[in-house]
């Protein structure tokens, strides 16, 4: 089983960043996949947007609403997020996350964000 996340970096504020979440070891289109973040000495980690198995309903925080996109391809495993606009408090630890909607839950080791000028 595997969640990895990719595309985190160092970007200035008002640019535009593209997370990739790659996953196998499971039936990856039976499972809702979400984005969370953790900044540096945050009491725990901030769910930023989730996208549905089969419907692919999506779900926004709302501090970044109209800013970030997230999508899944069921054909490659993958889950994307982008982020546009960035301002310097998305500055984060991006984590990937996997639920299956009945106790499994699958997260990544994460992907650093920094936005600064």
């Amino acid at each position: 089983l595997q969640v990895v996340e990719s595309g985190g970096g160092l970007v200035q504020p008002g640019g535009s960043l593209r997370l990739s979440c790659e996953v196998s070891g499971f039936a990856f289109r039976d499972f809702a996949m979400s984005w969370s973040r953790q900044t540096p000495g945050g009491k725990g980690r901030e769910l930023v947007a989730r996208i549905s198995a089969y419907a692919g309903v999506t779900w926004y925080v709302d501090s970044v609403k109209e800013r970030f996109t997230i999508s899944r391809d069921d054909a490659k495993n993958m889950v994307y997020l982008q982020m546009n606009s960035l301002r310097p408090n998305d500055t984060a630890v991006y984590f990937c996350n996997a639920n299956s909607g009945s106790g499994l839950t699958y997260w990544g080791q994460g992907t650093q964000v920094i936005v600064s000028s």
